[in-house]
């Protein structure tokens, strides 16, 4: 009698454990606080006719993937402009990490002082496929070769790295380091602040705005329309929109809780955590609303631009509660 009850208290307690770690079919809190670069990252294929956007180089799953999260000679691909709302625009790679410059090189020549541990550190970006996204001038960008003959990218004369503590997309833990390392602006000087806060309003990470055709609709700290995919699946959460298309579609990087507003937190699943960060195929962490991965588009070019509502049936922007606006759910 005792060994059936136990047998099936371990049994129930097995269950509630199971149900309690796989909301959403995963499950991560979002930070406790976290900087929002409102994933802006320019456009590249999976390619709708008619928008205009070029094919940018490919996502290096290995720049976001490994300890780390800035690789050793991971490629740049099409640079980007993401606004942070501490440190104004700041250049990103491929990837969304930040690239950095050092106060101890040059840019008249241009010249690297980071070499052996520091270069572990500070990986120099590459030069060979790196290109001009939008908001970039192509003019500014330009190589210098290093001591052991590889070219390292260049803006305005100062040499590119990423920092080997920055594990995802949009953050900017080398920003200020020894007072020496900061964040890269478009322009090659140093992003410190003020610039992206002003652009945008000071919008939190994640808020809402009225559009007078959609309602209202979810938007990210840049202002920009926030979209969900129809083929991407809350249970389990899965993405369909890899390689190519997450250069058309930007992911959405974690947004702190305390860094919304209008946004419902609840959702589903079984501790009603339906805001939860989602763990990507391609090693980056993605923002979710009610366990729906969300993403913004490449082709709005200016805040409350919503060119990518409708596009090709399976796009489309998003409510409060992770909802989608005008699409027939199954």
């Amino acid at each position: 009698m005792n060994t059936s009850w136990r047998s099936a208290s371990l049994v129930v307690g097995a269950v509630a454990v199971l149900a309690l770690t796989t909301a959403c079919g995963q499950e991560s809190a979002p930070p406790a606080s976290s900087q929002n670069v409102g994933a802006t990252a320019s456009a590249g294929g999976y390619a709708t006719s008619g928008t205009g956007l070029g094919d940018g180089a490919g996502y290096d799953a290995g720049a976001a993937g490994q300890a780390g999260g800035a690789g050793q000679g991971a490629s740049a691909g099409e640079l980007s402009v993401s606004t942070n709302q501490e440190l104004g625009k700041v250049l990103t790679d491929s990837g969304g990490l930040t690239l950095y410059r050092f106060d101890k090189d040059t840019a008249e020549p241009p010249k690297s002082a980071c070499e052996g541990d520091c270069a572990k550190k500070w990986p120099p970006v590459p030069a060979d496929d790196a290109t001009a996204g939008t908001g970039i001038d192509k003019a500014l960008l330009g190589s210098v070769v290093r001591t052991d003959g590889t070219r390292q990218l260049t803006v305005d004369g100062w040499p590119a790295y990423r920092y080997a503590q920055d594990a995802a997309a949009g953050d900017v833990n080398g920003q200020g380091v020894g007072e020496t390392w900061y964040a890269l602006a478009p322009d090659g000087k140093k992003a410190q602040g003020g610039a992206g806060a002003e652009a945008t309003g000071g919008l939190p990470g994640l808020s809402t705005r009225k559009d007078a055709k959609l309602g209202e609709i979810v938007i990210d700290g840049n202002g920009m329309t926030v979209y969900r995919f129809m083929k991407d699946s809350p249970w389990p959460m899965k993405t369909a929109c890899v390689g190519q298309c997450v250069k058309k579609w930007p992911v959405v990087a974690p947004v702190a809780a305390d860094d919304t507003k209008g946004i419902d937190l609840k959702g589903s699943g079984p501790r009603g955590q339906g805001y939860v960060v989602f763990d990507r195929p391609d090693g980056r962490k993605q923002q979710t609303i009610d366990c729906v991965p969300i993403y913004t588009f490449a082709g709005d070019k200016k805040p409350g631009d919503t060119n990518g509502q409708g596009v090709g049936g399976t796009w489309y922007a998003i409510r409060p509660d992770g909802k989608p606006v005008g699409a027939q759910q199954k």
